[in-house]
């Protein structure tokens, strides 16, 4: 049966090129870069490797990367230590109302510690208030944090506006992205946006599961959520995962050779789907869709069909697509985001996220879109009214 992987804001399938290192890393160059031998030596330069593969790509110095189990330990070691680090100037953090789970979740603990948050709204295409941002600022902010893509909707946040109006209010309160989504599909610079904190995932650019990257700019202020023998400048402790590092570090130069070519590829493929979909009776397309959206993915609302139903269904004919966060896949519950983005209420548990990568293809495209044809209308026409 022929395989359709349009899942890939989920995860991404790892170039055989990474895969190959990893087991070398593993299998060959395996010594712990703590050690002062020759085998601590050789995994030690691997991570220095990828600390200049990081430095070169977001320009910025090697000393302000830092390695991390994974997205969300980076979105937690960014809120939660420069919260804490920056207390004593205030308690008052800011964030989107759409944020991943990663964010929200951590915000809401932050809460508990006794923060204030503010959850920013955004109109119906997923984008955030630049006015409620003005608004939000009072002489307590010390954080705030905006993804660059939304990863169910794919709406792309104003980044550069709206740092550039918390450094007008306050040039000393803090601006965090969370990247994941957006790294690997846009060229993403953090001191010219104005960032000071910036996550990055190695899973979601055809890198291994299990690193991430955390960019600090080297003034930020900032407490570790992770003790132990004090690798990384103390940062974040831990023996160094030299495996995750050197996939991730090979990942993220493979996804921006090209990079250009390879997301208008993705683009013309995502306008091929929407028109295709749209041929649909009773279908919608949540957020924007055009070249202001993020090129990899698309929410699709197919009124009367619970989208578990229909994940099931494409999955049956080999097509693999999500309903929504896979973060949040294991906990079915209504959308955060498409109640954010005030979604029609037959659309709340009837959507599809597909996902698109660079080793997609447009027959790939056309083959779902001949399956959605064929089993949508089968599937209403078994639906209880």
């Amino acid at each position: 049966m022929k395989e359709v992987y349009l899942d890939n804001s989920a995860t991404t399938r790892a170039y055989p090129e990474v895969g190959d290192l990893v087991r070398k890393v593993l299998c060959e160059d395996y010594g712990n870069p703590s050690s002062m031998h020759r085998k601590g030596v050789e995994a030690e330069k691997y991570i220095k490797e990828a600390k200049e593969t990081f430095a070169k790509i977001l320009k910025v110095q090697e000393k302000e990367i830092f390695f991390t189990s994974g997205g969300t330990e980076s979105d937690n070691l960014a809120l939660i230590g420069a919260a804490k680090a920056n207390r004593r100037a205030g308690n008052h953090l800011i964030a989107s109302g759409i944020e991943h789970p990663a964010i929200i979740n951590t915000m809401r603990y932050l809460e508990e510690e006794g923060f204030r948050v503010t959850f920013l709204p955004v109109d119906r295409f997923g984008r955030i208030s630049l006015d409620a941002l003005k608004d939000a600022l009072c002489e307590d902010t010390i954080l705030v944090s905006v993804m660059y893509v939304n990863n169910e909707v794919g709406s792309v946040q104003p980044i550069q506006e709206a740092a550039s109006i918390v450094k007008a209010y306050n040039k000393n309160i803090l601006f965090h992205v969370d990247a994941v989504q957006g790294f690997g599909k846009y060229h993403i610079y953090p001191k010219r946006l104005k960032v000071d904190m910036c996550s990055i995932s190695g899973h979601k650019i055809h890198g291994p599961k299990g690193i991430g990257v955390l960019y600090i700019d080297e003034h930020v202020k900032i407490k570790p959520i992770v003790f132990g023998g004090e690798q990384q400048k103390n940062v974040r402790s831990g023996t160094e995962n030299v495996p995750g590092i050197a996939g991730i570090g090979l990942a993220a130069k493979m996804i921006y050779e090209n990079l250009d070519e390879k997301v208008a590829a993705m683009r013309a493929m995502k306008e091929h789907f929407i028109e295709g979909v749209k041929q649909i009776p009773d279908t919608t397309i949540h957020g924007l869709y055009d070249e202001t959206s993020a090129p990899h993915i698309i929410s699709v609302g197919f009124a009367g069909i619970r989208s578990e139903v229909l994940l099931h269904a494409l999955e049956d004919k080999g097509i693999y697509v999500s309903s929504g966060s896979a973060c949040a896949s294991n906990h079915p519950q209504i959308s955060g985001v498409l109640k954010g983005i005030g979604a029609g209420q037959q659309f709340l548990d009837a959507t599809l996220r597909f996902s698109l990568s660079e080793f997609n293809t447009m027959e790939e495209i056309d083959y779902t879109l001949d399956t959605l044809y064929n089993i949508v209308p089968m599937l209403r026409k078994y639906t209880r009214h």
